[in-house]
């Protein structure tokens, strides 16, 4: 199906919008009204730039409060009309958008509305022009797509169709199986916006926190079945007001748009896309780092050793049960020092992941490899990690250890099992592309998002899964722009016996971080614990959980640039990451951070 975006989901000129439009592979765009008045160009110019663009003019919008007024109010109406299609004639555009009336002076009459839509209609189809009328969530008098429908087939006019709106249906609760009850040829156009699911007023909502499909709560994928049923053939196209999307640069988000449009065709039958290739668990995590030894003397004090050596990089390969860290201390040495670059995956069919990574806009990464180097492909996720897509141990494909040479004998049993989960801080505007990015490209499950106070704002966090857990990604976000540089990466890594971890990892001259007496305080009041055990805890740092499946124990070692981290013990099918715990690991950070000055 073509797809096309509105220029108001984009931030930047119209001419950065189209041009963002353009490279993300979308057909059309709707011009939103205030960027065509705000532009430079000319109504025959901006024609001429989406025509070099090869895009289409599908739509433009919005033309209100047209309908159910009086009669010389909508004789002004029929006067503003004339200019707006004179100007649609110029710029290329067939389809106005014109949304339900919230004007003081419209009547509840749906039959002067008809016949009033009906006069409009007749100057458009005069223009070459059609009419595409919207219920606003907030409409006046009319505020429902089968109220609007209504409306519309009463005034029996063939210039003048409806308008599909799915925030204005799902936001109000709408049921949209009734979509299919409206003849597709008079569907005229369908606009697409998720929303996460708030309590709040619907006009605030629509305005602030559109996002796109598959990044909220909305049943937009049903929706467009209900549409599809009905013989529709026009575009999918994206409306989507919001704020982050405001203050983000327009190619990146034109991008994540049309991904989310991508995995919705695929959705709903209507895209031929790579099957997804779902990890099966965490091959390496790298680190780059200017100053390896504090780094490596971290991963020493937690039981890894150092196995093997790049044959032509300054990378070694640390282990510990299967559990496997890079450091690499190249050239490409990051800003705020130690920081997690990479994540391998285990892939069943490295190839194929790549493959579907790409038809989702996700190319592959150029790399420096020598001949004989494993033939590994990476892709970038929205937070600029690189993900590899391996094999690790498979006689079929190529490993990506042969690319090391042994420096040492490979570990003895260890008290760390494997990585566990990694948890990656997100540009504050990236929150929704990632988890769509991870959904989509990965084909891992989006969990619900939680809230975490912070000492100084809150912390959003959404986790990602494959079925089994093997593999665990949380992803987390400030509430402003300068979290990005507050909150630190880290590596959480499964044990059996996280006491008996924490201690050896203490006797190993490692420091965990200091948690409060308060919580243990806390903590005695909200569970029972066995004799000396809630004092062994305290006197290690470690931190408790329990959800309906089990228990979760936890620390942390102090921060090494902007990655740290966790020892976890999961008991009985535990499911979480012990988020109740996270404001207290959050505050006793800040407290370290400030006094050491780092």
């Amino acid at each position: 199906m073509r797809t096309s975006i509105a220029t108001v989901s984009l931030s930047g000129s119209l001419t950065e919008k189209l041009t963002a439009a353009a490279r993300a592979g979308f057909d059309g765009v709707e011009i939103f009204e205030n960027d065509l008045l705000a532009s430079p160009l000319t109504p025959e110019e901006v024609r001429a730039r989406c025509a070099d663009l090869g895009l289409t003019v599908d739509l433009y919008q919005p033309m209100r409060d047209i309908e159910a007024v009086p009669g010389d109010e909508f004789a002004r109406n029929l006067r503003r009309a004339r200019h707006k299609f004179e100007l649609m004639r110029r710029l290329g555009a067939d389809t106005v958008l014109v949304c339900s009336s919230v004007s003081p002076q419209a009547v509840d009459d749906d039959a002067l509305a008809a016949e009033q839509l009906s006069r409009l209609a007749d100057l458009a189809r005069d223009s070459g022009i059609r009419v595409a009328y919207e219920a606003l969530a907030w409409g006046r008098h009319v505020s429902t797509y089968d109220h609007a429908w209504r409306i519309v087939e009463s005034a029996g006019h063939p210039a003048l169709g409806t308008c599909l709106d799915s925030f204005h249906i799902l936001s109000r609760g709408s049921d949209p199986k009734g979509i299919e009850d409206i003849p597709g040829e008079k569907i005229f156009f369908l606009q697409l916006a998720d929303a996460p699911l708030l309590a709040m007023d619907v006009l605030q909502w629509s305005r602030h926190y559109r996002c796109f499909p598959g990044q909220g709560g909305f049943d937009v994928a049903g929706l467009v079945r209900h549409v599809l049923r009905t013989g529709y053939d026009g575009p999918l196209s994206l409306e989507v007001f919001n704020d982050v999307f405001r203050q983000a640069e327009a190619g990146p988000t034109a991008v994540d748009a049309r991904r989310s449009l991508l995995v919705l065709q695929e959705t709903v039958g209507r895209a031929a896309l790579p099957e997804p290739v779902v990890p099966t668990g965490v091959a390496f995590a790298e680190l780059v780092t200017p100053d390896a030894e504090p780094l490596t003397a971290l991963l020493g004090a937690l039981g890894f050793i150092r196995t093997a050596r790049h044959r032509g990089k300054p990378v070694t390969l640390w282990e510990q049960g299967d559990a496997r860290i890079l450091v690499n201390t190249g050239p490409a040495v990051r800003r705020d020092g130690t920081q997690l670059a990479a994540i391998g995956l285990e892939s069943p069919d490295p190839a194929a992941a790549a493959r579907r990574a790409e038809a989702l806009l996700a190319p592959v990464l150029p790399r420096r490899r020598a001949p004989e180097d494993a033939p590994l492909d990476a892709v970038a996720a929205p937070d600029g990690t690189e993900l590899f897509f391996c094999a690790t141990g498979r006689p079929d494909l190529p490993d990506w250890r042969a690319d090391f040479e042994d420096t040492d004998p490979a570990p003895a049993p260890a008290a760390v099992r494997r990585i566990d989960h990694l948890a990656l801080v997100q540009p504050w505007h990236h929150f929704d592309e990632a988890a769509l990015f991870h959904r989509g490209v990965l084909g891992l499950h989006a969990q619900e998002s939680v809230d975490v106070a912070d000492p100084y704002g809150l912390l959003r966090s959404r986790a990602v899964t494959n079925a089994d857990g093997s593999v665990r990604i949380a992803l987390t976000v400030g509430a402003a722009p300068m979290d990005d540089t507050v909150h630190a990466q880290h590596i959480a890594l499964a044990t059996d016996d996280v006491v008996a971890s924490a201690r050896r990892f203490r006797e190993a001259g490692g420091s965990l971080l200091p948690v409060p007496a308060n919580y243990y305080d806390d903590l005695a009041a909200r569970f029972e614990f066995a004799d000396g055990e809630l004092e062994t805890y305290r006197d290690l740092g470690i931190l408790y959980d329990r959800d309906a499946h089990g228990a979760f124990r936890h620390c942390y070692t102090r921060t090494v640039g902007r990655v740290f981290f966790e020892l976890v013990q999961r008991d009985d099918g535990y499911r979480g990451y012990g988020a109740p715990n996270a404001p207290v690991r959050l505050a006793a950070q800040h407290a370290v951070r400030t006094l050491t000055g780092g």
